[in-house]
């Protein structure tokens, strides 16, 4: 009986191998067991995932379709089915959601949540629970199960102090048996030491580390306990912040876990009759735009982003297309004109057509002239707009100028741009 500090950080990291594979394929399980990868999507020339034996012919995620086949001619090609996959994949993540776990999603297959907030409500209580001085490897054990149970789908699991600790330990699980990290950060980084810095595309959080791996690999440094031993200095002048943030992974530390708030599923679907296309497409998107503005669940509120998907009728598949609008909207008319240019990129005739909300926007009600408020409303909404800028733009789309040496000869030093606050 194995017992960890009441005080312990446990961040717990569900991995779904191939879950886009799988998901793509549907009820083909034999297309796991030989040599298939996920097509490259329309204007792409790059497979998706592949199967554990088109990598043993050398086939990896994000290579070219060419060279793919050079590698391995008997590649079968999977139709990518990029709504299903996002519909799947936010079905697991609301079931997470349904036991209690604030999840943070870091893509399709791959989560992570805080193990400390389940454990009165799932934990045996024979080591005290939060309250105590101690917690038993079973109280993690019996949160792990509820969260497989509500899952319902083959699982690794990993549990550890930070979150990219934890997704190195589901990467080194069993399917039904979970590794638990228990230990300080010398025993983290030991753990971390000897795998490969191709864990580092995953683990990054927000920041983006996908190009870092294959830059570490020129340079010689192929494993994580390499890079930690690198100089800080010289990692900061050669790869910058995102170098900086990498190798401080590898030592073990981690950003705060950033779980996503909880959402609600709001969709329509229509099916097409036999290769609808013009005005019938336009027609059809209209009546979805009218049905979802009907939906109560909207609750008098604006759409800030919607997805606009379909399930091709050739060769199978689907299409999926995010749309973020330049300002909130609940007139339909505008919908349409923003909307239905997209229609003109389905790479195939569609069989069924569908519009759901990914984002909402403030109450109808809410949008008002702006300059005849008091200025604490004009505040408000100023930061409502800059939350509808980063969401259809990103994070740095709102910056603003921060004088730094006004009178410096160099014009780099008189200012620099800083994010705007909230």
């Amino acid at each position: 009986m194995f017992a960890l500090p009441a005080s312990a950080k446990l961040i717990a990291c569900i991995l779904l191998p191939r879950f886009e594979l799988v998901v793509a394929a549907g009820g083909r399980t034999e297309l796991l067991g030989v040599p298939a990868a996920i097509a490259p999507e329309p204007g792409s020339q790059q497979v998706g995932a592949v199967s554990a034996a088109a990598e043993a012919f050398g086939v990896s995620p994000g290579m070219r379709l060419g060279e793919a086949l050079a590698r391995c001619r008997q590649l079968t090609l999977i139709p990518p089915d990029p709504a299903g996959i996002e519909e799947r994949w936010e079905q697991m993540l609301i079931a997470l959601e349904s036991i209690g776990a604030a999840v943070e999603p870091l893509r399709p297959g791959l989560v992570c949540f805080d193990v400390r907030g389940l454990l009165r409500l799932y934990g045996t209580g024979a080591g005290g629970g939060l309250a105590g001085s101690k917690l038993l490897m079973e109280d993690i054990e019996a949160v792990l199960a509820v969260a497989r149970r509500a899952l319902d789908a083959p699982a690794r699991f990993g549990v550890a102090p930070t979150r990219f600790a934890a997704l190195a330990a589901a990467t080194r699980a069993r399917a039904r048996r979970p590794l638990i990290l228990a230990g300080d950060s010398r025993q983290t980084r030991e753990f971390l030491a000897p795998l490969p810095v191709e864990l580092l595309r995953d683990g990054a959080g927000e920041l983006d580390l996908a190009m870092l791996p294959e830059a570490l690999q020129r340079l010689g440094i192929r494993t994580l306990g390499e890079l930690a031993a690198l100089p800080r200095a010289a990692v900061a002048d050669r790869f910058g912040r995102p170098g900086l943030h990498a190798q401080r992974l590898a030592l073990g530390g981690d950003l705060p876990l950033r779980p996503r708030a909880a959402g609600e599923i709001v969709r329509e679907w229509l099916e097409l009759p036999e290769s609808s296309s013009g005005q019938q497409l336009e027609r059809a998107l209209g009546l979805l735009i009218d049905r979802l503005l009907a939906r109560r669940e909207r609750r008098g509120r604006t759409l800030r982003a919607v997805v606009l998907s379909a399930a091709l009728v050739e060769h199978g598949g689907t299409w999926r297309q995010s749309v973020s609008f330049r300002e909130s909207l609940s007139d339909p008319v505008r919908m349409r004109l923003a909307l239905t240019p997209r229609l003109q990129l389905l790479p195939a005739p569609a069989q069924t057509l569908g519009l759901a909300v990914e984002r909402f926007g403030p109450p109808t009600s809410d949008q008002q002239a702006l300059l005849q408020e008091p200025a604490r409303a004009r505040s408000a909404r100023l930061r409502e707009a800059i939350r509808q800028v980063r969401t259809a733009a990103g994070p740095d789309a709102a910056l603003r100028v921060l004088h730094i040496d006004p009178s410096s000869r160099f014009p780099e030093r008189r200012s620099v741009l800083t994010p705007f606050e909230r």
